[in-house]
């Protein structure tokens, strides 16, 4: 029985049905609330900063998952649509404790990165200053949902129809890209979101490469059996490629498989293996006296 399975038969029970709902309608109403300014603005107070969670806020530990998109109106009804879609799938193609266990790792890794940037000085508490986005946890989600449905189609808006693996090839460059130009706490957040991710397909990845390089292998080897024979001759050397009318013939009497042209097999001279050749020499020298 796989670890997953030993997990979910003793914590199972535990497991949050229709997460993706609770933290689509959480970041929904935060989004409405923030739009109207109901109660000053809430988002720097469920932002996670570890330094205030330090300090006794520990609800920020939580309360970030709910943090919502910052964009206009008219692209967070797309984000709710994706959202909800990738999120249900999976949790339909997984089961409720799988998908919990997939969102529970990444948020713990996203925490730890947190509290590692913030121990290096990457933090500076104000209300438009860094904080800690829960954006590279949910791009996860995007990725799972191309990595298990490559073809299924997104209609950009509702026009151009992409298959999503296409997309999310797009999103890895943009990772590989923020990995080697970005600053130092977008890697540790990118790192850290996706440590859910490969432990989930790191091993489908692996598999899938090391059959890639089967497959190359045998390719190799398939077209080079498939060449044509060289015949070619130890005379003058003419082959079957540059003179293809041309017939050759391989000598009995040579040592090895020595192919001649129609030309020169009947005159050439033998080809002896070194021992019999250090034969006929003695025995010619025997003969002599």
């Amino acid at each position: 029985m796989s670890l997953i399975h030993r997990l979910q038969s003793r914590f199972g029970r535990y497991a949050i049905p229709n997460l993706t709902v609770l933290l689509l309608t959480g970041q929904m109403a935060l989004y409405l609330l923030s739009l109207g300014q109901i109660g000053g603005n809430l988002l720097p107070k469920i932002a996670l900063f570890p330094s205030l969670v330090m300090q006794g806020e520990i609800w920020r530990l939580v309360t970030f998952l709910f943090q919502p998109p910052l964009m206009p109106p008219i692209f967070v009804i797309f984000y709710c649509l994706l959202f909800y879609l990738y999120g249900t799938a999976l949790e339909q193609v997984w089961g409720t404790f799988r998908f919990n266990a997939f969102l529970f790792i990444g948020w713990i890794a996203n925490l730890a990165a947190a509290f590692v940037a913030w121990s290096l000085g990457a933090e500076v508490i104000a209300p438009d200053s860094f904080q800690y986005s829960n954006g590279f946890l949910y791009g996860t989600l995007f990725l799972a949902f191309a990595r298990m449905f490559p073809d299924f189609i997104i209609r950009v808006f509702f026009i151009l129809p992409v298959q999503i693996k296409w997309l999310a090839l797009l999103a890895w460059i943009g990772y590989g890209l923020a990995l080697i130009q970005g600053p130092g706490v977008a890697r540790l957040l990118i790192v850290a979101s996706l440590a859910n991710y490969l432990l989930f397909f790191g091993r489908e990845h692996w598999r899938d490469l090391k059959q890639k390089n089967r497959h190359r292998a045998y390719q190799v080897k398939t077209r080079e059996a498939g060449k044509p024979l060289l015949h070619q001759c130890l005379v003058c050397g003419i082959d079957n490629q540059s003179a293809p009318k041309m017939a050759f013939r391989y000598c009995s009497q040579c040592d090895g498989q020595c192919c001649y042209c129609s030309e020169h097999i009947g005159d050439h001279e033998h080809v002896v293996a070194d021992d019999q050749a250090d034969d006929e020499s003695s025995l010619a020298n025997s003969s002599n006296a």
